[in-house]
């Protein structure tokens, strides 16, 4: 679709490949962003009900979901137990047979240090005492489902439905627990308890993070340049000196870690066309019947909206084509190093060619790491996505393409809160973006530049958290962060 434009992009890479690079291009635009400063590390409060009283109560969460939805379900599992005056088991997390993952709570973080870090403000047990754990909590009444408590509820729900459940039979099975607790209003305390879990007390397995840090290591050619990003996600396995044979391919140390959300349930999902004619819409018509049978019957009940018309209003997700489009209208050079997380992309190499072909430098976990070192995260998705996390929010650069992705989100909000005003991420406005590649058969090359460079400053503007906006990907706000006078 873009055939022009990437010819463009190409002489413009050639032309600047052996010039002095932007330096601007991997800091943040706004020195605002130093002035926000981690502070959510510190015992939240005594004012937290009866938190030194005698408990209420156990409460057991199921987690669904993947890496990410079931880290967000720990942070609210944390606030709910303080605001019940409870007892939290260390959440279990549920087996899906999308992700297919058997992956427990210590598998992935660790369990001691999370009980440690949040002593003072949450009572937290690896397991129901004994009397406890032969009662069927379905049975009791005391199993409670998503459907048993709305969306993005508030904490006087819970006090009114679960309280008097909690008391009458000291303990309360969340089953799922997605997004069940709302942002505001919220009592400041629970709110900073969330970002202290999030934040600092949940740490990666061992395992996970001497993985992570090869990861980190091979794509900045063994440089061992430390950040707090670093610190947080890899403890002590960065602490590295490299040995005269590392010295070798001692190279680039930037790198750009890029989300592409471009997975086939992604694009089926959005209806969108991606120019593959007869053959990829019923491939897509297929995989939709099988996966998402009620997005079917919806369809058959509304009026259809063109492909074109997603397009505009930004609802389609970004192209390979595309994201490298605006890396290259940014000015980032072809032998830029490129981690790319997931790395299933629809299409598979066919699909990536004109990416690869403006940025070859691309890597993934799958390339930087030996089949004996991926060999203990096969069939743990879960684990793998936590290597990506780190890759992902350890990055001189981040890039996204869906701002709604919760691994986009969380990653972007950990760099924010501990990037120091120098973890920029880079997160197109998809409407915007597609009014710009409207114009792809006449608009010049300098002016798509300049459209995309303020394109994406917009979206990096220093803004405090809005009014019922996520804590874990837009930290900037009193409960997390503090701000310092510049």
């Amino acid at each position: 679709m873009y055939d022009r434009l990437v010819h463009l992009a190409s002489s413009s890479l050639a032309e600047i490949e052996f010039k002095p690079e932007k330096s601007s291009l991997w800091r943040e635009p706004y020195l605002q962003a130093s002035a926000w400063v981690p502070c959510a590390d510190g015992k939240v409060g005594s004012d937290l009900a009866g938190k030194f009283g005698k408990t209420n109560g156990y409460i057991v969460v199921s987690a669904n979901g993947g890496l990410n939805q079931q880290r967000v379900a720990i942070c609210n599992a944390v606030a709910l137990t303080s605001l019940l005056n409870a007892t939290l088991v260390i959440p279990r997390f549920l087996y899906s047979n999308v992700w297919k993952d058997p992956s427990q709570f210590g598998d992935i973080y660790q369990e001691d240090y999370f009980i440690n870090t949040l002593k003072d403000d949450v009572h937290i047990v690896k397991e129901l005492p004994s009397y406890l754990k032969s009662v069927d909590l379905e049975e009791i009444g005391s199993q409670i489902t998503d459907e048993d408590i709305a969306k993005e509820a508030k904490p006087t729900d819970y006090i009114s439905t679960v309280l008097p459940l909690l008391l009458q039979n000291g303990v309360v099975h969340f089953l799922g627990f997605g997004n069940r607790l709302g942002f505001d209003p919220i009592p400041f305390n629970l709110q900073k308890l969330r970002c202290k879990c999030n934040f600092h007390a949940l740490k990666f397995v061992h395992k996970i993070q001497q993985v992570g840090s090869l990861l980190v290591k091979r794509v900045r050619k063994y440089d061992a340049a430390k950040s707090m990003l670093d610190k947080q996600l890899l403890g002590n396995f960065i602490d590295y000196a490299p040995s005269k044979e590392d010295k070798v391919f001692v190279g680039p140390t930037k790198y750009l870690a890029l989300h592409l959300r471009f997975e086939v349930d992604m694009v089926a999902y959005s209806l969108c066309d991606f120019g593959g004619g007869e053959d990829e819409k019923k491939e897509l018509q297929a995989y939709r019947e099988v996966h998402f049978p009620l997005l079917i019957e919806r369809l058959k009940k509304s009026k259809a909206i063109s492909s074109t018309e997603l397009r505009i209003s930004g609802r389609c997700p970004l192209t390979p084509e595309e994201a490298g489009l605006v890396l290259a209208g940014l000015g980032f050079k072809h032998r830029t190093y490129i981690y790319l997380a997931g790395s299933q992309i629809y299409g598979g190499n066919s699909r990536m060619r004109t990416f690869t072909d403006l940025y070859p430098n691309l890597v993934t976990k799958e390339t930087l790491l030996t089949p004996s070192e991926l060999e203990p995260f096969q069939n743990f998705s879960s684990q793998l996505a936590a290597l990506d996390f780190i890759a992902c929010a350890s990055a001189d650069v981040f890039a996204m393409t869906d701002s709604g992705s919760q691994l986009s989100s969380l990653v972007s909000g950990f760099r924010t809160y501990y990037g120091g005003g120098n973890a920029p991420t880079l997160r197109p406005n998809k409407k915007r973006l597609a009014a710009i590649l409207s114009e792809n058969k006449t608009i010049g090359w300098n002016t798509f530049e300049d459209r995309v460079r303020k394109m994406i400053e917009e979206g990096q503007r220093v803004q405090t958290r809005g009014f019922g906006r996520s804590i874990y990907r837009q930290p900037r706000c009193p409960e997390c962060m503090c701000k310092r006078s510049q």
